[in-house]
């Protein structure tokens, strides 16, 4: 007889959630909800002169939205095409989603048209510096706008418990942040070392390799970079590389 793997997911307690719990249990996994990430708006909005706006996350577009933002005459670019498919539900025509869903891969699709152009990027305040450094060395004129700040919730660190006691057989993180998150929630409860020790018999699955880069610099091996950067890749191949636990 065996078990479901268990998988733990991070993502904010919304609809994000929902699904992906939903999904794992689809793919024959027992889903481990644990958020890591919760939105505090600023209120802020984009500034209306820009040639070019970047979005870069669902959260961002319901933002924009609910403040009236109107792009005007502005390219509206989605970084990938689960914000290009938010800006759409919010009514918004969505002029550039890039091949590759990541800062780099919209640095590249753009850095030949944006020499001399306004550029505003608006998005959380743990944006990756890639968007802004690549625009600023493909010439073009570079404002951030912080749309909304990502902290961690109250009562996170379930699976840090879990991997700390060696019954977590896999995570999915999504972000840099996700992981500073579940660490920062495993030495809250004086299990950092443990939960790390626990990763290690684990498939760890992240989004991009800046995502990679961060767990292994905490010390954290990564198994599983999806091609495609979206939580159902991660997913499929995340609970594909993870053995069955048996009995």
């Amino acid at each position: 007889m065996s078990d479901a793997p268990t998988v733990a997911v991070f993502r904010p307690d919304d609809d994000r959630l929902e699904r992906a719990v939903a999904l794992l249990a689809e793919l024959g996994a027992e889903p481990v909800a644990d958020p890591m990430l919760a939105v505090e708006p600023t209120d802020a909005t984009p500034r209306t002169d820009a040639e070019y706006v970047i979005l870069t996350s669902k959260t961002g577009a319901e933002l924009v939205s609910e403040a009236g933002w109107a792009p005007g005459d502005a390219t509206v670019c989605a970084i990938g095409p689960a914000t290009a498919d938010a800006l759409r539900a919010e009514g918004y025509a969505v002029d550039i989603v890039p091949e590759e869903f990541t800062s780099s891969g919209l640095v590249a699709r753009l850095e030949g048209e944006i020499d001399g152009a306004r550029v505003e990027v608006a998005r959380s305040d743990h944006g990756s510096p890639v968007l802004l450094e690549g625009f600023e060395d493909a010439g073009a004129y570079v404002h951030e706008t912080i749309l909304y700040q990502l902290v961690r919730p109250g009562g996170s660190g379930e699976s840090a418990k879990l991997a700390a006691e060696g019954e977590l057989d896999a995570v999915c993180f999504t972000s840099s942040l996700t992981v500073e998150h579940f660490l920062a929630a495993a030495a809250e409860k004086g299990i950092r070392e443990a939960a790390v020790t626990g990763l290690a018999d684990a498939t760890v699955g992240v989004i991009g390799e800046p995502t990679a880069e961060t767990a292994e610099e905490q010390g954290i091996e990564v198994d599983v970079v999806p091609n495609e950067a979206t939580f159902d890749a991660l997913a499929h191949e995340t609970v594909t590389a993870t053995p069955v636990r048996e009995e």
